[in-house]
């Protein structure tokens, strides 16, 4: 966990500089792409494969729930593509014109797994979290974190959303959740599996069922107002190529586009 930290601040530190750049001197060949939190490791590395072999060009991710992203985008802040854990936030930038809509396309799928300490509780589905014994459940704030809106369907699928309401405490993004699990500060959570893969602090206890919400599905686009459509395209048609599909692969992702 401490990598994954380390590359969240490094990922926030790159935002930073990006927006002073944006201050002062825009340039051309560099990009700014808003991602959600739960891509910041694959991205980071792609990122970092395409640099090497794009030295002129200087990408900077914004990484943060896609909610925020979204409304972020619609109040004007600097960004030039788009990735959603979620298509409704990108439905709905789209819907509000403010995305190239020929260039939005869906990238990878996820599934959404029910986590808890390495050494916690032991749980065998999503119904035992009906269990008087736990108290405290971590989930995305269904209003911005996609993967809070996942959890909340499958509570609904299984008939648990008044009888979880006490328990649940909500976070940021998805990647808060993972950390509150792995420090004890919640017995449960509820995230996705790519982010329960990044840390060895943390048990998968169950996979929330296919047909208890809907797809989870990320698509990605280049914004509207960016002036950088061109090489914005261009680092998209990179993150659809099959060596950034092995990377994505790595973590834990699949991959929509059957060409790949």
């Amino acid at each position: 966990m401490k990598r994954t930290i380390l590359l969240f601040l490094f990922g926030v530190l790159c935002t930073a500089t990006a927006l002073f750049a944006q201050g002062t001197k825009e340039s051309d060949r560099e990009l700014l792409v808003s991602a959600a939190a739960s891509t910041t490791d694959c991205m980071l590395e792609l990122v970092d494969i395409y640099s090497a072999a794009h030295p002129d060009i200087a990408i900077y991710c914004n990484f943060a729930s896609s909610g925020s992203l979204q409304q972020q985008i619609e109040q004007g802040a600097p960004a030039d593509m788009f990735f959603s854990a979620s298509p409704n936030q990108m439905r709905i930038l789209q819907e509000k014109g403010l995305m190239e809509t020929s260039t939005v396309k869906d990238l990878l799928e996820n599934r959404i797994v029910l986590i808890t300490p390495k050494d916690g509780v032991m749980l065998s589905s999503f119904d035992n979290l009906l269990d008087p014994s736990l108290f405290k459940i971590g989930v995305g704030e269904p209003k911005s974190v996609p993967a809070g809106q996942y959890a909340a369907q499958v509570f609904e699928y299984f008939g648990m959303t008044e009888k979880l309401s006490s328990k649940l405490v909500f976070a940021k993004d998805v990647r808060e959740v993972l950390s509150w699990v792995e420090t004890g500060n919640v017995q449960a959570g509820v995230v996705y599996e790519t982010d329960a893969k990044m840390s060895d602090g943390v048990v998968v206890r169950a996979i929330a069922p296919s047909e208890s919400h809907t797809p989870v599905v990320y698509p990605i686009g280049v914004v509207k107002a960016s002036k950088k459509k061109e090489a914005a395209e261009e680092f998209e048609t990179f993150l659809f190529s099959k060596e950034a599909a092995s990377v994505f692969a790595k973590y834990g992702f699949t991959v929509i586009d059957k060409d790949v």
